[in-house]
């Protein structure tokens, strides 16, 4: 996996009102078409020129709008993909060393290639989400210890 594979498109403001359009068109077809598992779609306004999509690959393509339509760069990695250390930090949003950090701990699942380490992209989001989880978390008991003290 090459280091564009996984470089994210970081939208402009005309994209990301589009996408946000986009968006709602989307969620809306999907929620109003829930029994759907292939959705067909016009290309470029041509009834001749469509295509069926998994409601997979539809529902993913929701995410990434809504990642757009809120201005935030979105790159895909496939789940086997296995990333150099650089490459998991920069997704994670640390250092490198940082990153190290965490896989000499055993916070994230790595592999050796050599004298190299090859984090998983499944790995680094199992790990993400569960951090992620865990934020929430903390968050959630400092907002209800500020209301408990009358701070909040």
């Amino acid at each position: 996996m090459s280091p564009a594979d996984h470089a994210p498109v970081r939208p402009d403001a005309t994209e990301v009102e589009a996408a946000g359009v986009a968006m709602r068109r989307v969620k809306k077809y999907l929620s109003t078409h829930a029994d759907e598992r292939d959705i067909r779609v016009v290309v470029g306004g041509d009834p001749d020129d469509t295509l069926s999509l998994p409601r997979g690959a539809v529902e993913l393509l929701a995410r990434i709008l809504a990642h757009m339509a809120a201005g935030q760069g979105v790159s895909v990695v496939p789940a086997h993909a296995e990333l150099t250390t650089q490459q998991a930090a920069d997704l994670l949003n640390v250092s490198r060393p940082y990153l190290i950090g965490l896989l000499d701990a055993g916070e994230i699942e790595y592999r050796k290639v050599g004298k190299h380490r090859r984090v998983r992209a499944a790995s680094l989001m199992d790990y993400k989400r569960k951090d992620d989880h865990e934020r929430r978390e903390i968050a959630d008991e400092l907002t209800e210890l500020n209301q408990d003290m009358g701070l909040y």
